[in-house]
């Protein structure tokens, strides 16, 4: 059985409280990503919470903050990760169970990486579990 460690990104792009949105922007943007967690400034590991390109949108500018507006007003702070320990499957039922296509991966709290459904589909072994997954967050979605 594969662990989300074998098959996450390891060393995510991430940004601290000390960042803004316009930078949160910029790096999603040059990295092709819309999501970045959010880790604590002292030691630049800790996770303390997650900012997806939505909460751009929805908390950010559609709220007319401006691009100087302080990452911990869009950030989410209720995160779900998983450890690296934790098994592909078990991570794509979590993805399923919460509703989310990408999950952060911790050890000790800190951050070490992050799986998504693109990751899990990539492994033709785990294509089955990517698929039920997405099949589940769409399905629930949708109600």
């Amino acid at each position: 059985m594969k662990t989300v460690k074998e098959v996450m990104t390891a060393h995510p792009v991430s940004v601290t409280l000390l960042d803004n949105i316009y930078e949160v922007a910029v790096k999603m943007r040059d990295n092709g990503t819309g999501f970045i967690p959010v880790v604590d400034s002292a030691d630049g590991a800790t996770l303390i919470g997650v900012i997806t390109d939505r909460d751009l949108v929805i908390r950010g500018y559609a709220d007319k903050h401006s691009g100087s507006t302080a990452v911990e007003t869009v950030m989410s702070r209720e995160v779900i990760s998983v450890p690296e320990s934790a098994s592909v499957e078990e991570a794509a039922e979590l993805m399923a169970s919460a509703q989310i296509r990408r999950i952060p991966v911790t050890q000790d709290k800190k951050l070490t990486g992050i799986v998504s459904l693109g990751d899990l589909a990539v492994k033709r072994v785990f294509a089955d579990e990517a698929a039920e997954a997405l099949h589940d967050i769409s399905q629930q979605q949708l109600h």
